[in-house]
């Protein structure tokens, strides 16, 4: 609701006190949409800055010489890039822009200058431009209109990269070549159809490249396509179904390839295959979790790869010419988010965070293994002690599956049963992991509210049959698995039953309003944050790019029974149900859950008398990512717990 709202109620009590009070009240800035969200006072955003300065750092391209680095953070309103150059060194900014800023590569023999990418307002619609690092010019190297391009690779010589787009029609996702000092050569060398294509490797010789084909979470595909004949050959074989084969780079024999897959096993394995035979060979069978991610050295000597073990990862390092391979110990238990060999293969850059800090950056000297840290984000004013420790805990769901999720105690300051806040990931196959709250310590350290992050099934990490447990028909049952973790609680000494919020992003949307129809008895609020309220109006106004890839996973709405049972679930249609206080967030520009279906959510309930607050920022997309618009977000869900949770 905006402040001219509240006046006639001001004046009953004088002109000065109206002042008073509007000097007192924090004002939604320009760019948002507020129905029904109370006056917030100021205190209260006093109360919480101590948890919403902190900041992380990661690091997104390595100079040539391997002495100098291009790392995302944050000391404004948005990620910008940052140029470091020794170990904790000062982070220069070298972008500033109102729209945020994640990703770069050097130009790969001198690095004079980089190649990035953004969008507008959350569009995704990312365009590529080149900022030379003497001039500190940008240029704008694609369209600049509706299509997204990324995923480039470069050319070993530096004389231009390859790339992929959706500008031809929007759908197709087509791989180019590009010259960033001649972009008007920009050629395209691949026509596709799906929006799922993307550029894996380029081969020494510049001349054959490795492509894959994103299928769904359950199946991808791989191909060799040759640069100078044009032709697209499979490396995997396409009329397999329910594989996952990715992440490849090809080995120091340019006939074999590294990569990632499922084949023949439940969780995703490190395997090498030859392109001529197509014998596989497998190396991380004994490990019993998900490979998930590798990197592999200039001279292919060595792979870095990380282990997913239930939501904490572990850093493994091979020699790719004796195949052995072990853990890289003397690191903190946490999370790793990504990895980078330097050029000469000497060292190991890669990034980390754990539970009681944001991501920073280090450098593995592989010769004597030791660890450099890089950055030290700051953490804003909170202490360590402040910070909720994540606990592992499994339940069993209707069916006897086993459930896990992550669950952040309350400070010990607070006595007696506590209320629950439980937070769905999107995706759906996203994951919650074992990191740091960051602000949403606020809740467990000054609030009082345990949280609880859920894996439902279909969440990725815990192998092929789970990931794949959701799909189509199956997609109540993952509901379902939130109607046993609210059992869970109630056998909980330390935990209120009858004061939990449901709270959840994206597909985590669509579990949050699923949860408050399914779930009315058992819950007291919730928080839908870009979901989806009727997959046959998602499916049908989600952006082209994505429409099959979606359909893949949630089942095809132009099938007149997968329709009926779209309809039949939909929240959008089970409105009569829902009892309870409802917030709705969104973004104006979201291409994959647009605003409509927040829209007709809100409006559906607000025609049948229920509460319903609305917050829409129209310079965001899939999600709030400008700190002011982030802040008033958090101040907002405060407000909505302290009416309807914690009372």
């Amino acid at each position: 609701m905006h402040l001219k709202s509240f006046i006639p109620v001001f004046l009953l009590t004088g002109a000065a006190f109206f002042a008073q009070t509007k000097n007192d009240i924090i004002v939604p800035n320009e760019n948002l949409i507020t129905e029904n969200i109370p006056a917030i006072p100021k205190s209260l955003n006093e109360k919480i800055k101590k948890y919403t300065e902190s900041r992380s750092a990661n690091f997104t391209a390595i100079h040539p010489n391997g002495k100098e680095l291009i790392m995302v953070t944050r000391f404004a309103s948005t990620n910008q890039l940052h140029h470091l150059t020794q170990p904790l060194g000062n982070r220069k900014q070298i972008t500033f822009f109102d729209e945020p800023v994640n990703s770069a590569d050097f130009e790969p023999t001198e690095g004079k200058y980089l190649v990035y990418s953004k969008d507008i307002g959350g569009n995704e619609f990312g365009q590529l431009f080149k900022l030379d690092l003497n001039s500190m010019e940008s240029t704008l190297l694609t369209d600049g209109g509706r299509s997204q391009n990324g995923g480039m690779r470069w050319k070993k010589d530096g004389s231009g990269f390859y790339f992929s787009s959706t500008k031809r029609n929007g759908g197709d996702r087509d791989i180019y070549f590009m010259n960033p000092l001649k972009p008007n050569e920009t050629k395209l060398i691949l026509e596709v159809k799906g929006g799922g294509w993307g550029i894996s490797d380029i081969s020494e010789d510049g001349k054959k490249l490795i492509i894959g084909e994103y299928v769904s979470a359950n199946e991808s595909h791989l191909y060799l396509f040759d640069t100078e004949t044009k032709k697209l050959e499979p490396i995997t074989d396409r009329n397999e179904k329910q594989i996952v084969q990715s992440s490849a780079k090809f080995a120091k024999n340019s006939d074999e390839i590294w990569y990632v897959t499922d084949r023949d096993n439940e969780f995703k394995r490190l395997a090498l295959m030859n392109l001529k035979t197509k014998k596989i060979n497998y190396f991380t069978t004994e490990i019993p979790w998900e490979v998930s991610g590798l990197s592999l050295s200039k001279d292919k000597s060595k792979i870095a790869f990380e282990i997913n073990e239930s939501g904490l990862n572990k850093l493994y390092l091979m020699d790719t010419s004796t195949k052995k391979y072990s853990e890289i110990k003397g690191l903190a238990v946490g999370l790793i988010n990504g990895t980078a060999f330097t050029k000469d293969g000497k060292s190991l850059f890669f990034a980390q965070s754990t539970y009681d800090s944001s991501s920073d950056i280090y450098k593995l000297d592989l010769a004597t293994n030791k660890i450099e840290r890089w950055t030290d984000s700051e953490q804003g004013e909170m202490p360590k002690a402040d910070m909720s420790k994540p606990k592992l805990i499994e339940w069993t769901s209707f069916d006897k599956m086993k459930i896990s999720g992550f669950y952040y105690p309350v400070s010990k300051k607070f006595t007696g049963k506590r209320p629950v806040l439980i937070n769905i990931h999107g995706g759906p196959e996203g994951q919650s992991m074992a990191s740091s709250l960051g602000s949403n310590n606020y809740y467990t350290n000054e609030m009082g509210v345990a949280l609880i992050y859920p894996n439902v099934r279909g969440s990725s990490g815990f192998g092929k049959t789970y990931i794949a447990s959701d799909n189509g028909f199956n997609r109540m049952n993952s509901v379902k698995d939130i109607d046993s973790l609210l059992d869970w609680i109630a056998k909980q000494p330390e935990l209120d039953k009858d004061r939990i919020m449901i709270m959840g992003g994206s597909y985590g949307g669509f579990m949050t309003l699923a949860t408050a129809y399914e779930y009315a008895d058992r819950i007291r609020c919730s928080v839908d944050v870009v979901g989806i309220s009727d997959f046959n109006t998602f499916l049908k106004n989600t952006e082209e790019y994505r429409r099959d890839l979606r359909r893949a996973e949630y089942g095809d709405e132009r099938d007149p029974k997968m329709s009926e049972f779209f309809t039949k679930i939909a929240p959008l249609n089970n409105t009569d149900k829902i009892k309870k206080p409802m917030f709705i967030i969104q973004g104006t520009n979201d291409p994959r859950v647009p605003v409509t279906e927040a829209m007709q959510m809100r409006d559906k309930l607000k025609a049948q008398g229920n509460t319903v607050w609305y917050l829409e920022a129209k310079n965001e997309g899939h999600g709030f990512r400008k700190k002011e618009n982030v802040d008033y977000q958090r101040l907002a869900v405060i407000k909505f717990m302290q009416e309807y949770l914690l009372n």
